[in-house]
């Protein structure tokens, strides 16, 4: 059994430095990288994509609303095209920098609030993923497992890879449990590494009532900016081995 462990990251901004990248690039297996909009500059980027490609670590665009004061967690409405050009902007910038430096950029995520948003609303994420996929046809979409993302995805006939979270909590449909709320995120190394054994393992989420939802577990990941994202990622990257289950970058359905 194989799986991917991603971590959000390259979401520093000058001179105001935002979790520990170098060390999480140590132990994940792909890396979604800020492109401008949410967080991160082009020298955060640049730094980022090189260290993960000297690591061998895969690179993602990680695109989000255009809210560095909120961190691309407030949620926005946007027209269509507009939200397209988000996306083709964004996108383009980190294809941009990852060619400059030798590399690529191997998969799509939505961040923050405009992905919690498409994890709903399947004509917002239609949207982003058709914008993207003008882009690059063949870049590996990573989707909220279980939601209108995954659904979307797969109309499109596009690639992709199911995503589940170590450090947050889920609803009984499969959406994550809205930041400020209780259950919403997990902060404990040991809970994290042997919830995501126990959901890799069942090929499913589970939700706080313990419902089981069958989901395609690809990919894990965890948020680079909390203190404890270091201490997550080695507890569940060795939880996971000791359990047989060996780490590798995504690979698209």
């Amino acid at each position: 059994m194989k799986v991917d462990l991603n971590a959000d990251m390259g979401e520093s901004f000058g001179d105001w430095v935002i979790g520990d990248d170098a060390a999480l690039l140590d132990v994940v297996t792909s890396a979604n990288v800020a492109c401008g909009a949410h967080a991160g500059d082009w020298d955060v980027m640049a730094r980022t994509m090189a260290r993960a490609r000297d690591r061998g670590v895969g690179i993602g665009a990680h695109p989000g609303f255009p809210d560095l004061q909120g961190f691309g967690r407030r949620e926005m409405k946007l027209a269509g095209d507009s939200l397209s050009n988000l996306v083709i902007w964004q996108f383009g910038a980190a294809r941009g920098m990852a060619k400059a430096l030798g590399t690529e950029v191997r998969h799509f995520k939505l961040h923050g609030a405009l992905a919690n948003m498409a994890s709903r609303d399947a004509d917002l994420a239609r949207a982003a993923y058709t914008a993207a996929l003008r882009v690059d046809p063949d870049v590996i979409l990573l989707v909220l497992a279980g939601t209108a993302q995954e659904v979307v995805a797969r109309e499109l006939g596009a690639k992709w890879a199911g995503e589940i979270f170590a450090d947050r909590g889920y609803n009984a449909d499969a959406t994550l449990i809205t930041r400020g709320t209780p259950g919403a995120m997990i902060h404990d190394p040991t809970e994290a590494a042997a919830r995501m054994v126990k959901f890799v393992k069942a090929g499913a989420i589970f939700n706080p009532t313990g419902k089981e939802i069958p989901a395609a577990c690809d990919s894990i990941c965890l948020h680079g900016d909390g203190p404890e994202a270091v201490a997550i990622a080695r507890a569940v990257r060795a939880a996971l081995e000791d359990a047989g289950v060996s780490l590798r970058p995504m690979v698209g359905r």
